[in-house]
């Protein structure tokens, strides 16, 4: 495999679709945001992304085969609203800059494939949350941004960076002419965090009109908030650990005058 591609095995006819992206990222808030919403609305897989540009192993399951790493195009027929989705997700994002590129690069062609005009992507903003999670936006027209704000979202702050795919699809979006908007969920970053992946699609479901119970996720945010606490309390005592250390170092230190 010398270059990114795109496998289909699913025809489609999607009614004026929205594409939404979420990899792995700061505290996996793109992925558990999208793989909430695959199951949630029995999306259908549609085709697989494949890449040299993703790290250089496979993946084993339980009866011992192997697979390459991928991403995953999936689609929803939505009965509801004035756009059907189709989601894209993977097991990791490219380990090379050229891939990162490479591979917003081809999504985006597929986007243009389907008549794709609107794209989100969505990904973690490295923050300790005082209170809910907070969702930061930017986005390449005025209009999208609009419905995002009035959606419950925060405008990013001027200068700071969207690193890696859900960064780069904005950039490279202008060219194809299609718009696209970025959601970053308040995350601390060092574990998986299903609380910022609620908010961002809080703000997702009314931005883009399409049904979504979120009640299946506190489970979830209820089993990491334990994590955080057992982790809390470890390093509490670790560092209380630490000081009495110390303080019996300092008795033991002999100055000679």
């Amino acid at each position: 495999m010398k270059e990114t591609y795109i496998k289909e095995f699913l025809q489609i006819e999607p009614n004026n679709p929205v594409l939404i992206e979420g990899l792995p990222g700061l505290g996996l808030v793109g992925k558990i945001a999208l793989r909430y919403m695959i199951k949630q609305l029995k999306a259908k897989k549609i085709a697989y992304l494949y890449s040299p540009h993703f790290p250089y192993f496979v993946l084993v399951n339980k009866k011992g085969n192997v697979r390459l790493l991928r991403g995953v195009f999936y689609y929803y027929k939505n009965p509801n609203g004035p756009n059907d989705i189709i989601l894209f997700t993977g097991d990791s994002q490219s380990q090379t800059i050229e891939g990162q590129y490479e591979i917003a690069d081809r999504i985006l062609d597929f986007s243009e494939k389907y008549n794709i005009k609107t794209i989100a992507t969505i990904g973690g903003y490295r923050m300790e949350p005082k209170e809910k999670p907070k969702v930061f936006i930017a986005a390449t027209s005025q209009e999208i941004l609009d419905k995002a704000l009035q959606a419950g979202a925060t405008l990013s702050t001027s200068g700071s960076p969207i690193v890696g795919t859900a960064g780069l699809i904005l950039g490279l979006a202008r060219f194809k002419k299609i718009s696209a908007l970025c959601l970053l969920g308040e995350t601390r970053g060092y574990l998986p965090d299903p609380l910022a992946a609620k908010s961002v699609l809080e703000v997702l479901k009314s931005t883009f009109n399409f049904d979504l119970d979120l009640t299946g996720l506190n489970e979830e945010i209820a089993r990491a908030e334990t994590m955080v606490t057992r982790l809390q309390q470890i390093e509490e005592k670790r560092a209380l650990q630490a000081e009495q250390t110390r303080k019996e170092e300092d008795k033991k230190t002999t100055y000679i005058s």
